[in-house]
């Protein structure tokens, strides 16, 4: 399916967007600065729609099982590493929502996983590093960390890897699209008659009109850039390498088809079809056959014992909760 990739150092895709109604939409904000509206070299103006974290967070989410932390049924069979909490907490996470993947405190404490992570990957303090064994690795436990990216900091600062899939949202030849609202508060609207003591909570009564900046744009584009290099350098075998690119492929395709509801009032869809910008001549597989290629791809590692048996990797954890610190109380004055 990916002969043609062979070649090439990057798959680079562009999907024209546009407002699934209308004519507006808002961008992503940041503190303290709002919407990341920037002039290109030549004047143009742009907007930052979507950011490479935000996408990365939102490729990673098309693959679970509602939100998680269990991995779409579909796809059962794909290694991942589970953590089980108790005690102050009862819940479970895992190393498919985790911020950090498998570097999540949940998981990487565990000194008996720790142990076996350093032990696969051939990690000791004070020699160099063996990278191919160390994707071995990481394949073994979680493919979806050599897809999206981790930096092993708690067990060798030295072991980063970057994201092999990214993207982002810009929109070009943007204007402000000004208006504005109102909070409105039925019971008082002045909000001089209910008093609080928290002075943020009391801020919130009333009738607060506000305004608000939303973006028109002549065209608005997601970019994706899979690096074939990255993958190919892990050193991982043919079977591996095809599954890693394909499950990329899938998280794309399925972030354009059901993703793209950024926020309340940026709800776009995708103009035509994905455009391949490098190699020009890939035809990009169907979000199904991408599915299947990721399927096939799960069943022929498995059996080459590429992953771990069972493939999920399970954690017990203990949520401990911190000792709070007494409040002194003020002594009762004697008559």
């Amino acid at each position: 399916m990916f002969e043609q990739l062979q070649n090439f150092p990057r798959l680079l895709l562009e999907q024209d967007l546009q407002p699934i109604q209308g004519s507006r939409f808002q961008p992503t904000g940041f503190p303290d600065l709002g919407a990341a509206d920037f002039r290109r070299a030549d004047g143009k103006r742009i907007l930052l729609v979507e950011s490479a974290q935000s996408v990365a967070n939102r490729l990673e989410k098309t693959c679970l099982k509602g939100d998680g932390p269990q991995i779409a049924p579909e796809l059962d069979g794909l290694p991942y590493i589970v953590a089980k909490l108790s005690g102050a907490v009862d819940t479970e996470t895992s190393s498919l929502v985790e911020a950090h993947r498998i570097n999540s405190p949940w998981i990487i404490s565990d000194k008996t996983f720790q142990a076996e992570l350093l032990k696969r990957s051939g990690c000791e303090k004070g020699k160099p590093l063996n990278w191919s064994r160390i994707a071995e690795t990481l394949f073994y436990f979680d493919p979806n960390s050599l897809v999206h990216g981790l930096f092993l900091v708690s067990l060798d600062s030295r072991i980063r890897f970057p994201r092999a899939i990214s993207g982002f949202i810009e929109a070009l030849d943007v204007v402000e699209a000004v208006s504005g609202g109102v909070k409105n508060d039925g019971l008082d609207p002045t909000g001089k008659f209910i008093t609080t003591k928290n002075a943020v909570a009391q801020a919130v009564y009333g009738n607060i009109p506000y305004p608000r900046i939303e973006y028109t744009a002549g065209r608005i584009v997601a970019y994706f850039n899979l690096d074939l290099a990255l993958i190919r350098g892990y050193g991982l075998p043919p079977t591996a390498e095809e599954l890693l690119i394909a499950l990329a492929l899938l998280k794309v395709r399925r972030f354009l088809s059901a993703g793209l509801r950024l926020r309340t009032a940026c709800d776009l869809a995708a103009v035509n079809e994905i455009k391949l910008i490098a190699p020009a001549d890939f035809a990009l597989p169907s979000e199904t056959s991408l599915l299947e290629a990721v399927q096939s791809g799960i069943k022929a590692c498995a059996a080459a014992k590429l992953f771990g048996d069972p493939a999920v990797t399970t954690i017990q954890a203990v949520a401990v909760k911190p000792a709070s610190t007494p409040v002194p109380v003020p002594a009762t004055p004697t008559d």
